[in-house]
């Protein structure tokens, strides 16, 4: 296999000449090294001239005019590698700032020429002093990724990854400017038919990774964004539901029963179910996919039939500890109900408003 590398860089310092120089002088099969510099100020200017000064005929450097984010700088990267007459079979990723060292870059391309079809990550061992900002970072987006892709990942937050030719064109459409790029690229990879491939690597952090450019409540936000929304537009359609779920018991009286719990289920569903089909389709996710509306009413019928004979179930069942009988249906259906929210969110993601694959 020969490997292209990609740098994406922000006011970088000696470190990212050392490492280019390390590169240059590995016996892996690297044919080409591509700098981006992601609109460095005029003070870190002079590193990428001394790249320049280097006359390298495997290192290239290109130039964003101002700072676009780390998302923006590696998709700028692997479009100019797909532009390339010549491609490569894979391309590999690391950060500027000294975390990844030459030996582990060869460890995992090692990795990638034994498993060509996989997305190898460096996985860092996170032990003994991490800065906080690492650790809150991973803690949060490696629980977020295997509640969303049920994939075990130890370090969702590793640059330094081996990414197959097969997946780079789909990559180098993804939305996302800043790090949530990266998480995606491991959110997606399951639905692209890439299996993420872990090779252990050395943890370097260097003056408590001060160099970072991460932002923790900006970019975090950005990273969850699609789901928070999610959250909040299901918040919306639930207080639809469960208003109308605990008017219709009232009214059509004998709120314990199937027959009752179903009519209810169903109706309110009918109601909440139209807002929630609106915001998911044009602000969770961006009018992906097209003929959602059958898939969504699909997911729609049996969420409901589900929603409605466990809620059923957790009223028989709620009804031998509580005395309230008006109320056990309704706190029946908001135990029941908020399974079903996790499900529903994987189906709508990975099916029914998946992104469009541009040809």
């Amino acid at each position: 296999m020969i490997f292209g590398v990609l740098i994406p860089a922000l006011n970088p310092d000696e470190k990212l000449i050392q490492l280019v120089h390390g590169l240059l002088a590995s016996p892996a099969p690297i044919a080409t090294i591509l700098v981006v510099d992601d609109g460095s100020d005029a003070a870190h200017q002079p590193v990428f001239t001394q790249l320049a000064h280097l006359h390298a005929s495997r290192l290239a450097l290109v130039h964003h005019d101002h700072n676009r984010g780390k998302g923006a700088a590696l998709k700028t990267g692997l479009r100019t590698y797909l532009a390339q007459d010549q491609p490569v079979d894979a391309i590999a990723t690391l950060d500027a700032d000294g975390q990844h060292t030459v030996a582990a870059l060869e460890a995992c391309l090692n990795r990638a020429q034994t498993h060509p079809d996989d997305l190898v990550i460096g996985a860092r061992q996170f032990t003994g002093n991490v800065p906080w900002r690492s650790r809150f970072g991973n803690v949060l987006t490696d629980n977020l990724v295997r509640l969303l892709t049920h994939q075990r990942i130890s370090d969702t937050q590793t640059g330094l990854r081996v990414i197959p030719w097969a997946y780079v064109a789909a990559l180098s459409r993804f939305p996302g400017e800043r790090f949530e790029f990266e998480f995606d690229m491991l959110l997606e990879a399951k639905a692209h038919g890439v299996a993420v491939n872990e090779q252990p690597i050395p943890t370097i952090y260097l003056d408590g990774n001060a160099s970072s450019h991460f932002r923790v409540v900006r970019d975090s936000l950005a990273i969850y964004s699609r789901f928070i929304k999610f959250a909040l537009s299901g918040l919306t359609s639930f207080l639809i539901d469960i208003g109308l779920f605990s008017l219709l018991t009232l009214l059509l009286g004998n709120g314990t029963s199937l027959r009752t719990i179903m009519v209810a289920t169903v109706l309110a569903r009918a109601c909440s179910s139209i807002a929630n089909y609106l915001i998911n389709r044009h602000l969770v996710f961006a009018d992906a996919g097209e003929q959602t509306l059958a898939k969504y009413v699909g997911l729609l019928v049996v969420q409901t039939l589900a929603s409605g004979y466990l809620t059923h179930a957790l009223t028989v069942g709620l009804n031998l500890f509580l005395t309230n009988g008006n109320l056990v249906p309704t706190l029946a259906k908001l135990i029941g109900d908020f399974g079903l929210f996790l499900v529903s969110y994987y189906v709508q993601k990975t099916w029914i408003f998946r992104e469009r694959e541009h040809v």
